[in-house]
């Protein structure tokens, strides 16, 4: 079956896997916010398949919130939506989409001593609920 994804849902797609990953910097900044995103981002990178395809590129334009809540209130919404729009079009990419994300999460959350803190474990939690929420 071949997909045709239009540029919005590509920038749906975008913004909810980068969000993720800006999440959990956020979510790491006492650690170190940069290192957090580097994991995420190769992660994203990665990823095979039309969603590889798409996550490529980082979303452009997009003004993310300025505080960790903010930021949640538009990747969280965001993860449902492109799960959503995948079940509809590709299942298979549904799949692929929600494991890249949480490989990028879980990434994105690993520290030197292995265990990540529990506010990034708190909001791997939430990324994943946004995901199954679809």
């Amino acid at each position: 079956m071949s997909i045709t994804l239009i540029d919005q849902d590509k920038l749906t797609l975008r913004t909810a896997a980068w969000g993720a990953v800006s999440l959990m910097s956020a979510a790491g900044a006492a650690g170190s916010a940069h290192k957090v995103a580097t994991h995420g981002s190769i992660a994203l990178t990665s990823a095979t398949g039309l969603v590889g395809h798409v996550l490529t590129k980082a979303p452009k334009g997009v003004k993310y919130g300025k505080t960790v809540a903010e930021l949640a209130d538009q990747v969280l919404p965001a993860l449902t939506a492109a799960m959503s729009l995948l079940k509809k079009q590709a299942p298979a990419e549904a799949d692929n989409f929600r494991r890249t994300v949480i490989v990028a999460v879980e990434a994105a959350a690993r520290t030197r001593q292995g265990e990540p803190s529990p506010t990034m474990a708190d909001m791997a939690r939430k990324i994943t609920e946004a995901l199954d929420a679809a």
